[in-house]
């Protein structure tokens, strides 16, 4: 087990976006890191020393459970997690597949609480660690064909408060992250054409969004501080956004 790094922080979702940008400011820093997310290839090419990029669905606990294993193996005790992994596909309620309602409950709910799983037990028994999770400004308040998306969301930021009571007697933090619009693969996920050119009319109309690295620099934030200290919530929107 190599000891030239610092602690070792898992990201999920770590293929594009703010997971990918986080990676690479906390590989920056110096920690080891295991990358999950279901594309592989993104990862490699990010070309990260003392890091472990795995191919897995988070969804799977059992693999999500071994692939933390493989990276405490290598690199010792997960210090940080985020749960960043996420699918945003908006939708009419009248007219939305529900398909895609149990996705983005499996993906956004399920598979950020088995997240928690992996990590939490070792945690509470070494009195140490942080856990966090990116829920959305749409965590906190209502949008436009967002019904089934705002519910996940709302999901992560209450549960993030419970787990935060629950696990704070143990010295775990727990750290909830709410962007606004971010500059990412996210609207892409959606399949309705009208909503997307509306949603990027609404970019247009705020003179851009975030970037993941600003939400990447949120994280760092948060997470650099003191064990002793824990920044429990951070929402981040373009000045311009509204809601």
């Amino acid at each position: 087990m190599t000891t030239t790094h610092k602690p070792l922080v898992v990201i999920t979702g770590a293929s594009s976006g703010i997971g990918l940008a986080t990676a690479r400011l906390l590989s920056e820093r110096g920690h080891a890191l295991l990358l999950i997310s279901r594309r592989l290839e993104p990862m490699l090419q990010l070309g990260l020393p003392n890091s472990l990029a795995l191919s897995v669905d988070i969804t799977d606990r059992q693999a999500l459970v071994a692939a933390v294993a493989q990276a405490e193996k290598k690199f010792g005790p997960v210090d940080a997690i985020i749960n960043n992994a996420g699918v945003m596909l908006l939708g009419s309620i009248t007219s939305q597949d529900p398909n895609e309602w149990d996705r983005m409950l499996d993906v956004n709910v399920r598979g950020l609480l088995n997240g928690i799983f992996a990590v939490t037990q070792g945690m509470v028994a070494r009195q140490h660690g942080t856990i966090i999770n990116v829920s959305s400004v749409a965590g906190r308040k209502a949008f436009p064909n967002h019904v089934a998306y705002v519910g996940t969301k709302f999901a992560v930021t209450g549960l993030s408060e419970n787990l935060r009571e629950e696990l704070s007697p143990s010295n775990v933090r727990v750290i909830t992250i709410e962007p606004g619009a971010v500059d990412t693969e996210l609207l892409s996920h959606t399949t309705d054409d009208a909503i997307k050119a509306g949603y990027n009319d609404w970019k247009q109309e705020m003179g851009g969004v975030l970037s993941a690295e600003t939400i990447a620099e949120a994280i760092g934030f948060a997470y650099g501080q003191p064990q002793s200290v824990c920044v429990r919530e951070i929402v981040v929107c373009a000045t311009r956004q509204q809601p």
